[in-house]
């Protein structure tokens, strides 16, 4: 196990170099302007390293889950879509039917819909025939919530990781233990190329990568509520900042009449970096956040109960939203 370990890191690292040198010799690279903080065309292609790098693990770790499996090779269909809107620049139509194929697919064909969301003691939240309309709904918002963190170096990689690192805790389930795994490393070696550590080939993620993310940890946590192995509440918790982040800048926008699909420098990454101008303290902030926050809703589930840590969910959200519209202005 640790020989292929070795081994996927080291094929995932010659997969990102590769990629690095292919995407500057067929321009697929993101060129700077007045929105962007980076100074020189630099290659998207960081999603593909990952979704490829998944692929081969897929092959090397012989994933016996079918289901498991089945969202890394739909996953990797995601991050082509990504690439496709990297460089044609879809409009936000074009680019949600697109990301529809591979959740109807795994949705309608493999069964992966969500089921429920959890006892909360009083009640409990069967969703029945709103099924499948539901797992649309939610994945699709929470792809976007992380293509929405992907705009300064190291923010959605740190956070994912920090998602990622929260679910190895949670579960001890050996063979989901493999599977977190296999998705870190690649993430993590990413992160060499994203700041270009020992001077190795600047990479983003681009869209191929965050719309990657998204899509697995989505179809992950779905299937993780669908097992009962986790709480659906907690799974909530452990991707609150983007839950709330999301929810809470569209409002905001929405409220000042503004077009919720606009790219713009109003996420909390840029405006904790314009008051900062440390892209190190940003980072740090906003994974810690995530950590923290989910700390405090485990232990109100532990202590108290699963209807505690969803009221507690809903009133931070109203807090983080009121801090979140003071800070905009």
């Amino acid at each position: 196990m640790i020989l292929s370990i070795i081994i996927y890191a080291l094929l995932s690292f010659i997969l990102f170099f590769l990629c690095s040198k292919i995407s500057y010799k067929l321009n697929l690279v993101d060129l700077p302007d007045n929105r962007k903080i980076h100074y020189y065309a630099t290659a998207f292609t960081g999603g593909i390293g990952v979704s490829t790098s998944l692929i081969i693990a897929n092959l090397l770790f012989e994933i016996s889950n079918e289901n498991l499996s089945l969202i890394i090779s739909m996953a990797f269909l995601m991050s082509i879509i990504g690439l496709i809107d990297d460089k044609f620049h879809l409009n936000v139509g074009n680019k949600l039917i697109l990301q529809l194929f591979p959740i109807l697919y795994l949705c309608v064909f493999e069964n992966l819909a969500l089921r429920q969301l959890g006892d909360y003691n009083y009640f409990i939240l069967d969703v029945g025939s709103f099924s499948i309309p539901l797992t649309i709904l939610c994945s699709l918002f929470l792809i976007n919530a992380f293509n929405y963190f992907d705009g300064l170096d190291g923010t959605l990689s740190l956070t994912s990781i920090s998602v990622l690192g929260i679910l190895y805790f949670l579960i001890s389930d050996q063979e989901f233990q493999s599977f977190l795994l296999v998705l870190l490393i690649p993430i993590c070696i990413f992160l060499f190329f994203n700041f270009s550590f020992l001077k190795l080939p600047k990479m983003f993620l681009g869209d191929s990568g965050s719309l990657l993310l998204g899509f697995i940890i989505s179809f992950f946590l779905i299937y993780l509520a669908n097992r009962e192995l986790i709480h659906p509440i907690l799974l909530a918790w452990t991707i609150v900042i983007y839950v709330y982040e999301f929810l809470s800048i569209n409002i905001i926008r929405l409220r000042n009449n503004q077009n919720p699909f606009k790219a713009g420098q109003d996420h909390l990454h840029h405006i904790i970096f314009h008051k900062t101008k440390s892209i190190l303290f940003t980072n740090f902030f906003i994974t810690t956040l995530n950590l923290i926050l989910f700390l405090i809703g485990y232990l109100s589930f532990l202590i108290m109960s699963s209807l505690a840590s969803l009221v507690l969910f809903i009133t931070f959200f109203i807090i983080f939203l009121l801090l979140r519209n003071r800070y905009a202005k």
